[in-house]
């Protein structure tokens, strides 16, 4: 008895399953009955249960569609806004280069900036009073001028027409 209630050793007991002697088990058995299966009868439904079963069927049906409806325009209502939801990240990734590039435009027009690349790029230099070379040139003017006369002519009607040649021609008299 001391051994059943504490155990000395490391490894567990192992418990005896519950034995039940077959009297018992068949005296259960013994108690149910068997039933033979019973062809059913056929129910016979009136025209009004069955009109009821159809509109029951038809309003559950319309209640699915509606419900597919429902759920497909908040498909269509969360698309769109992914949609314009990325549109915007594109619209502030774009609005961010264009700031940057109108930052380094304002430094490229920078004359500091200009003339330190030209130093460091292209190896230039400042000019120096001995690289100063004067030309002098003739005074002759070298422009010619239009030979031809332009001639402007406006849409006129044929009674301004007749004024103007009339006026022309007493003008050259």
């Amino acid at each position: 008895m001391a051994s059943a209630r504490y155990q000395y050793e490391t490894s567990p007991r192992k418990l005896e399953p519950d034995v039940k002697t077959k009297k018992q088990k068949n005296t259960k058995k013994g108690n149910l009955k068997v039933v033979k299966t019973i062809q059913r009868q056929e129910i016979k439904v009136s025209k009004e249960q069955r009109k009821r079963q159809v509109k029951l069927t038809l309003v559950v049906l319309l209640l699915f569609v509606v419900l597919l409806a429902i759920s497909y325009q908040n498909s269509q209502i969360n698309e769109s806004f992914n949609q314009m939801q990325n549109q915007k990240k594109e619209l502030a990734a774009l609005q961010k280069e264009n700031e940057q590039l109108e930052v380094n435009i304002q430094n490229s027009l920078n004359m500091g900036y200009i003339e330190q690349q030209a130093k460091e790029k292209l190896g230039m230099q400042k000019l120096t009073n001995k690289q100063t070379v004067y030309v002098t040139l003739p005074k002759k003017d070298y422009t010619e001028s239009a030979s031809e006369k332009i001639v402007i002519e406006d849409n006129q009607n044929w009674f301004e027409n007749i004024m103007n040649k009339i006026l022309d021609y007493f003008k050259n008299e």
